[in-house]
């Protein structure tokens, strides 16, 4: 796929996005976000496609942020429209059957972070810088992140991240649960595609009810939440990728545990 701010490939069943503009640390603009959605949808649609992996050109930034230049002279109409676009992309990514890994490299600060936020796994190099500064140019989050956030570290903190304004290295955002895995910046994305192959070679029907119901079951009462997942459990039977997943258990593993 070509795209004016992205670069987007396919390698096996692993895609990997990446957002390509560097002299502007890799800004969300409106035409990037356009496109990234774009990209998400087209994904999506792609059946060789199992794991997505999202990382940002150069060795400065992931995401810098949403692009200011663009936000100044926003009224609120026009800033509620640039909201609303940012929540759809991160929704699409949220809602999105296949794993996304976030490979963040830089600075990843507001919609960068909320970027980073709604894929599945954020894994940072040491170099990473992570926050949501919003209040320091006189705004809040606004793609989501004083949810996602709050749900990835918990309110307390989150509210001292939003209300300071303050940044956080890999090693921290690690310790505080918004990182995944912290890894040397020349390996993060060897490291990434080595975590998104493991992934890309399980069922693909069995990542996606997984995500699903995960991601209903956390605005759910237990025993509801409970319910779905059985409800899911059953559906993937007589599937192929439960056919096959446990015919090949049976033929490769069983042996062993009957003392054969």
């Amino acid at each position: 796929m070509t795209y004016e701010t992205l670069l987007a490939e396919r390698t096996g069943a692993i895609a990997t996005v990446t957002i390509n503009r560097p002299k502007a640390l890799n800004a969300l603009s409106s035409r990037t976000m356009n496109e990234l959605l774009d990209c998400a949808t087209k994904l999506e649609q792609d059946a060789e496609v199992r794991v997505v992996i999202l990382t940002g050109a150069g060795d400065k930034a992931f995401v810098a942020g949403a692009d200011i230049a663009e936000m100044v002279d926003m009224r609120p109409r026009e800033a509620r429209h640039f909201a609303e676009m940012g929540g759809s992309l991160m929704a699409a990514i949220e809602a999105s059957k296949m794993p996304w890994i976030a490979a963040v490299n830089g600075f990843a600060l507001g919609g960068g972070c909320e970027l980073a936020l709604a894929c599945d796994f954020l894994y940072a190099a040491k170099n990473a810088r992570l926050g949501q500064p919003e209040v320091n140019l006189g705004v809040i989050p606004g793609f989501g992140g004083t949810q996602r956030l709050m749900r990835r570290v918990g309110i307390a903190k989150a509210k001292e991240l939003i209300f300071t304004g303050d940044m956080v290295d890999a090693a921290e955002g690690h310790r505080i649960g918004l990182v995944d895995a912290v890894v040397e910046p020349g390996e993060l994305l060897a490291f990434t595609r080595k975590q998104a192959d493991k992934m890309a070679q399980k069922g693909p029907l069995a990542l996606a009810e997984a995500k699903r119901v995960m991601m209903q079951g956390q605005s759910l009462p237990l025993i509801d939440a409970v319910a779905a997942e059985a409800h899911a459990f059953a559906s993937l039977f007589d599937t192929e990728d439960q056919r096959e997943g446990m015919r090949a258990f049976v033929e490769k593993r069983a042996p062993r545990f009957a003392g054969k």
